[in-house]
């Protein structure tokens, strides 16, 4: 039986655990046997520079903290080695660069995952890691609202041309003899 002291660090961390995901709106279960070091660091350094907490998690402790987050359906996919990448704000980050890393790895592979409280199945992760990123989604917005509006002052300055004809031509000099 643990002491009381370590009880209630695990209680913490559970506590913690819970928070951290209810305060993400996605999340992604990875198993990460097999990457090496090398690999490790630069995966987190990828996703640190996303946004993303990416942490290495007990099962026991992920399965109790997902109970009190109230995300049903994790129970299935919580065995073995188990990393959790969340996000506060990006539904894609994790997916995306997680995604990316597994097609390279022969050992690592994403379980499942959660978008609003809610179990989503491989599917939906490999569509979300298909999203292009906020960057390139607002850059596409602004040039659709751009394009409009740049053929509109195309074609307003060929009007304006059009009304005042054709340029007069420059009268030539007398030729000095």
């Amino acid at each position: 039986m643990p002491s009381e002291k370590i009880l209630e660090q695990k209680k913490a961390a559970v506590a913690a655990l819970a928070d951290t995901l209810r305060n993400s709106v996605t999340g992604v279960l990875v198993e990460y046997k097999g990457i090496s070091v090398a690999d490790d660091t630069k995966l987190r350094r990828d996703l640190r520079e996303a946004g993303v907490v990416y942490t290495v998690v007990k099962n026991t402790q992920l399965e109790l903290a997902a109970k009190a987050a109230g995300i049903d359906g994790l129970d299935p996919f919580l065995t073995g080695t188990t990393a959790l990448a969340t996000s506060p704000s990006d539904y894609a980050a994790a997916a995306r660069i997680l995604s990316k890393y597994a097609l390279t790895s022969k050992t690592f592979k994403l379980k499942t995952g959660f978008l609003d409280g809610k179990v989503v199945d491989s599917s939906k992760l490999d569509a979300l890691a298909k999203l292009p990123t906020r960057e390139i989604l607002l850059a596409t917005v602004c040039n659709a609202f751009q394009a409009p509006i740049a053929a509109f002052a195309r074609a307003m300055q060929a009007v304006a041309e059009k009304a005042a004809g054709p340029a007069p031509a420059a009268e030539e000099a007398p030729a000095e003899a």
